[in-house]
């Protein structure tokens, strides 16, 4: 006859050896990295792979090696020519260093993110609103630059900053659409002036080339002729040289 009182602390020593070996036994893929701490003191960083500790006295902290895209929400930025506009952004942080980001900050999504909305309105705080409308890429580069200079320390790498949306005010959007409208309006009547003094310089050479060669002018004449008796009208034009009609004015005056 089985003894219970025997099987039953058997099966407490196995269950928590099952427990003890579940909780010692970590498996980190490839993308992830473990800072691992003993007794609360830093020991090595551990991964990908299989990982061991000592439940109790060690402590895994997973940290991903990912890139991590963060939203820096619209925050309101006084430009330098004092026009109040929203602004939003996106930063995108990559962890070089597990160590750093796990021992030099307490929460270093949370800091990069605080960091890039007082970093945000600083620069553009610095700018004029057309600057920032036509500059953006190198107003992102910049933003790059000093939040990289800020998480460096921290293990953490700013791969790229982009200013998402920009939101201006009512009055100013309508101020814009006008100015570009003038603008449009500016230009079409540069090219017709352009036009038109590429006709007057086209007939020019056109009333030059008549004037050295007369004869050129009756062919010009048989063709309008040629071309007003292809329209089927019933009233024909015949154009009267005014060479001819120079003659009689001039007979008439002497």
């Amino acid at each position: 006859m089985i003894d219970i009182a025997s099987i039953v602390p058997m099966i407490f020593f196995v269950i928590v050896a099952i427990i003890i070996v579940s909780n010692a036994i970590k498996i980190l893929p490839e993308y992830e990295r473990g800072v691992m701490f003993r007794l609360g003191r830093l020991k090595a960083t551990r991964g990908p792979g299989l990982v061991i500790i000592i439940p109790g006295i060690d402590r895994l902290v997973r940290v991903s090696l990912r890139i991590i895209a963060l939203d820096v929400p619209p925050q309101d930025v006084i430009s330098r020519d004092n026009v109040t506009i929203k602004v939003s952004a996106v930063v995108y942080i990559r962890v070089m260093e597990a160590e750093k980001a796990i021992v030099q900050v307490e929460n270093y999504l949370y800091a990069t993110s605080q960091l890039a909305q007082t970093t945000l309105r600083s620069v553009l705080g610095q700018v004029e609103l057309d600057e920032l409308l036509a500059n953006r890429e190198k107003i992102n580069k910049e933003l790059q630059e000093i939040l990289e200079n800020h998480t460096g320390p921290w293990g953490v790498k700013v791969t790229t900053v982009e200013v998402k949306n920009i939101d201006l005010p009512l009055e100013m959007q309508r101020a814009i659409a006008k100015q570009a409208e003038a603008e449009r309006e500016r230009r079409a009547k540069i090219i017709h002036a352009e036009g038109e003094l590429q006709a007057s310089e086209k007939l020019a050479q056109a009333a030059q080339v008549l004037a050295e060669h007369p004869s050129s002018m009756q062919l010009r004449y048989l063709q309008t002729l040629t071309e007003i008796a292809a329209e089927k009208n019933s009233t024909t034009i015949f154009p009267v040289p005014i060479d001819l009609i120079k003659l009689f004015v001039d007979k008439k005056e002497s």
